[in-house]
């Protein structure tokens, strides 16, 4: 288990980013560019530059929290910031603060902003602690650690999808950002469920459909859940079927599962409206 003053004082660092962003008020800036038939205009607020720096904090304090880790004796301290080893583990935190940042802007101020805000420190120590258990498999939690980390990276992408409609994203954020999100998520659970094996081919092409997908139901007349469900539902399938055919599951069972459960998320969105 990690070192709780550290655990506590890393979350704590970022919890007060979040913070600051309610104490503090900043004049926006709007980043425009007239194209032919198109205008481009993205306002960049305080709160964006706290949610992306909170990011960067969770990221590089998950490093610091890793060098704490028994496993990590062997490496030289220097080297520890560019090992795959700890690379790896930075991904889903920096997720998570990222997207917890993204809720808190848009939510308003009073007593369900600080629901948001209590939610969002428990899924950060939540996520610290299972990554840190993470780096060793051999770990007596390490299948429990696996399996949270797994079903968090799900519940994230869904909340954040549910956040982008939301805050009405436009279709020029919505599209990059559910690509990245896919992908991230694609990425690091493939990465757990393969015990070490990176499948960026199948990040990337699972980011896009996912960002297709996006693209074309923006303007149907869908709620936040209803649009969340109907993306979460190929990400885990493709996901799954990744996962199957990686190891060498016959192709009719392979299909199974991804196929049950993008059935019942895409019903269940249906009846949802």
């Amino acid at each position: 288990m990690p070192d709780s003053n550290r655990v506590g004082v890393l979350t704590a660092t970022v919890l007060l980013t979040y913070a600051l962003t309610r104490l503090v008020n900043a004049p926006g800036v709007t980043i425009s560019i007239q194209l032919p038939g198109f205008y481009f205009a993205y306002p960049l607020t305080l709160g964006t530059a706290m949610t992306l720096m909170a990011a960067g904090l969770t990221a590089s304090g998950m490093d610091w929290l890793l060098r704490n880790h028994p496993s990590m004796d062997s490496l030289p301290s220097s080297k520890i910031l560019f090992s795959e080893r700890t690379l790896e583990h930075w991904l889903l935190p920096a997720l998570t603060a990222f997207i917890i940042g993204v809720l808190l802007d848009i939510l308003p101020s009073g007593q369900l902003w600080w629901v948001g805000f209590i939610v969002g420190a428990t899924l950060l120590i939540a996520v610290f602690v299972a990554e840190y258990i993470a780096v060793d498999p051999a770990a007596p939690p390490y299948p429990l650690a696996s399996a949270g980390l797994t079903a968090l990276s799900y519940a994230l992408f869904l909340i954040f999808i549910i956040a982008l409609r939301i805050g009405g994203a436009r279709l020029f954020v919505i599209a990059p950002a559910v690509f990245l999100a896919a992908g991230l998520v694609t990425l690091r659970t493939l990465h757990l469920r393969l015990t070490g094996k990176w499948e960026y081919i199948w990040a990337f092409g699972i980011g896009l459909i996912c960002a297709q997908l996006a693209a074309g139901l923006h303007y149907w007349p869908l709620t936040s859940l209803q649009f969340g469900l109907v993306l979460l539902g190929p990400l885990y399938a493709l996901t799954t079927l990744a996962t199957n055919l990686n190891e060498d599951v016959p192709v009719p069972k392979a299909l199974t599962e991804p196929g049950v459960i993008l059935s019942a998320l895409w019903v269940t969105a249906v009846f949802l409206h």
